[in-house]
């Protein structure tokens, strides 16, 4: 499935539709380059489930823990990483098993660490407004 998003203003319908279609699809992997807007998307989703928290990029924690009504969201930035082991050593697997919504920015860094079962979301950048989603069910 593929979402051209035209404005911020699409966020949030966009959000809605991410996940519609990742169904009972809990983890999250997030492609894109620098500036794509992985976070930004990632804010929508935590909106759309009810966060009331601030959701921000939690590049220097690795990771942000988020109450919604349904649970726990755990928001993931692997882009300081530098090895898959630095993840296995804050317990990515337990993570990554424990049935809460998992989002995950920079997945290329821990590739061999994927569930078997995930939503691919990849962030294209068009222009400075435009993006491009596109979504994948992998597994």
């Amino acid at each position: 499935m593929t979402l051209n998003l035209f404005a911020i203003s699409d966020l949030p319908q966009a959000a809605r539709q991410i996940l519609d279609f990742a169904g009972d699809e809990k983890v999250f992997l997030f492609f894109g380059e620098m500036g794509a807007g992985k976070t930004t998307s990632i804010k929508a989703l935590c909106t759309e489930l009810g966060v009331s928290d601030a959701v921000s990029s939690p590049t220097f924690a690795l990771i942000n823990e988020y109450e919604y009504p349904g649970g726990l969201i755990y928001h993931f930035d692997c882009y300081r990483l530098k090895n898959p082991v630095e993840a296995l050593d804050f317990g990515i697997e337990e993570y990554l098993s424990s049935g809460a919504y998992c989002f995950i920015e920079w997945p290329e860094k821990i590739e061999g660490l994927w569930p078997d079962s995930y939503m691919a979301v990849s962030i294209t950048s068009l222009n400075q407004d435009e993006r491009q989603i596109h979504l994948e069910h992998v597994g």
